[in-house]
């Protein structure tokens, strides 16, 4: 197992670029069964869960080929069979997503119960995709931890989600696109990687109002045709990027991204005493005088992202005052907090979703193991600013979400290496 080694306190200073966003690029790979046409798809991550999407679709039937840097063209072969390999389905959740296109596409699909991040497990239930997928039409069936779904033709129907949820959003919008009749979606989420995913499936010929607020119209057709896809910036990691220059007191520039998805965290930057500069599509971060702590409560776009909490959290441990950290979406998000604990921040657990931190403290390395994507980047950036040598082990869960990571982060000083 692959682990980092870091060695902190190294002055921060450069340009560092954004990926694609990888919860946008997930997606286009179950949309591509859809068609029979070949999809061109641009910007692409390439990270471990991107490198599993493309694996269950050439299971399913499809070939990926890769045709230069974050391009790829898929294109339907034959279908092989019906059922999501077990075996990639525990890896990733996002696994999820190939049900509804599978369904509505050949008329049954079988899977075990997904897998991937324990990240809000509790919180993202399979019950979800299922029971709407049964009020399109679709019989289900449930045998040994295994579901198996068919149906001859899946119907539009009146949705609401109970819960504000961006998978089951995409999915249950995807899936509608071949459905007969027409679709409401009620209770959507809202976010940009959802606005860019229907615009895509609209240039090839699906009928989608709405996306991007709460309620969602989608109008069946009969086919989709292939089409190309150039995917948005992530800006969980353009957002991971500022906080990090902003804890390390770096003048950074973050380049390719869209500050525009991000205006929950400059709210917080304007409270918190950042230096900070906007352009069209990058950010710059200089050092600033004084960081002044201040609340943060996670909420669904365009709230602040839960995903961004866990770096908020670190930066916080190097503020001036007391800040009450509020996780919302996800159970177990703020168990990291004790690792931070460990290396000297000032932390208080007040319940399973509140801690306050108090700063500014110094932080000091320890021996760490990352316990999911966002609190591994996470304690990157709090062994980025600690004194001493840092290892974290179990970095594959970082690997998901970064790519070339380490790379990136040494071309702007950073003393980071990579060993097994």
């Amino acid at each position: 197992m692959s682990k980092f080694i870091i060695n902190g306190q190294r002055p921060l200073k450069g340009e560092i670029t954004v990926s694609g966003s990888k919860n946008a690029a997930l997606k286009i790979f179950p949309v591509a069964l859809l068609t029979h046409e070949p999809i061109k798809v641009f910007n692409v991550p390439e990270i471990e869960d991107i490198f599993r999407a493309q694996e269950m679709l050439i299971a399913l039937g499809h070939e990926v080929k890769k045709t230069g840097k974050g391009a790829f063209e898929l294109k339907f072969k034959n279908q092989k069979s019906a059922d999501l390999p077990a075996g990639l389905v525990n890896k990733f959740r996002a696994s999820v997503m190939f049900v509804g296109p599978m369904l509505v596409k050949f008329g049954e699909v079988r899977f075990p119960h997904p897998g991937g991040c324990v990240i809000g497990a509790a919180m993202r239930p399979i019950d979800m995709f299922v029971d709407n997928f049964e009020k399109m039409g679709a019989k289900v069936e449930l045998s040994n931890n295994y579901y198996r779904l068919t149906a001859k033709k899946l119907k539009g129907a009146d949705i609401f989600f109970h819960d504000i949820t961006v998978t089951g959003t995409e999915s249950l919008m995807m899936t509608a696109c071949l459905a007969d009749s027409e679709t409401l979606l009620k209770n959507c989420a809202m976010e940009p990687e959802i606005v860019s995913l229907a615009e895509y499936l609209n240039s090839v010929g699906a009928k989608i109002e709405g996306a991007g607020t709460s309620t969602i119209k989608i109008k069946g057709v009969k086919k989709l045709r292939g089409g190309e896809y150039k995917i948005i910036p992530d800006r969980i990691e353009a957002g991971t990027f500022a906080m990090m220059a902003a804890a390390s007191n770096a003048k950074i520039d973050i380049k390719n991204c869209e500050p525009k998805h991000l205006e929950a965290l400059w709210f917080l930057f304007d409270k918190i005493g950042v230096n900070y500069k906007l352009s069209k599509d990058s950010i710059s971060i200089s050092p600033s005088k004084k960081l002044l702590a201040y609340d943060a409560k996670t909420h669904e776009y365009p709230g602040f992202a839960t995903d961004l909490q866990p770096p908020y959290t670190v930066l916080m441990t190097q503020a001036y005052g007391s800040s009450l950290i509020h996780e919302t979406i996800h159970d177990r998000r703020l168990l990291f907090t004790d690792s931070l604990t460990q290396m000297g921040a000032n932390i208080v657990m007040a319940d399973p979703h509140r801690v306050v931190v108090n700063g500014p403290t110094k932080l000091y390395a320890r021996k760490l193991v990352s316990p999911d994507l966002r609190a591994g980047v996470a304690l990157i950036i709090a062994a980025l600013i600690s004194r001493g040598k840092t290892e974290i082990d179990n970095i594959y869960q970082i690997d998901r979400g970064y790519e070339r990571l380490d790379e990136r982060l040494r071309n702007i000083g950073a003393d980071i290496k990579r060993i097994s």
